[in-house]
């Protein structure tokens, strides 16, 4: 069974390399351009493994916002943020989202996604 994720990034050029990228392992990947949106595909049937969000977004929500939100909508569901800022200049993550710093490579996401899905026991439909 292929893996599930939501990739949410205002960026349209860093979008379609990461899908690419997530498309050629094997992920299935549904695409947001920022929070409200990703919270949209969150409420509908889709099958998620993890989300995966830039923590700045525009529309007034956030990647850390989005995981809080997240967690009400799929309870357990695994989130990845990325930011180009050091983790200690950014507001507080919560312990259970994982962090990657930007700019990253694909096997770093690919790694980060993996523990993440593998930690919360797969999907989270």
């Amino acid at each position: 069974m292929s893996r599930s994720v939501l990739f949410v990034d205002d960026e349209q050029s860093l979008r379609d390399v990461v899908v690419e990228a997530l498309q050629d392992s094997g992920y299935e990947v549904l695409v947001a351009v920022d929070g409200p949106g990703a919270l949209e595909i969150l409420r509908g049937p889709a099958r998620i493994d993890a989300i995966f969000s830039d923590v700045s977004m525009p529309n007034g929500m956030s990647g850390i916002d989005l995981a809080a939100e997240a967690a009400k909508i799929r309870p357990g569901i695994g989130v990845v943020l990325a930011s180009g800022f050091a983790k200690g200049q950014l507001p507080e993550i919560p312990k259970d989202v994982a962090f990657l710093s930007k700019p990253y490579r694909i096997g770093q996401l690919l790694e980060r996604l993996e523990q993440t899905i593998s930690a919360r026991g797969g999907s989270h439909n």
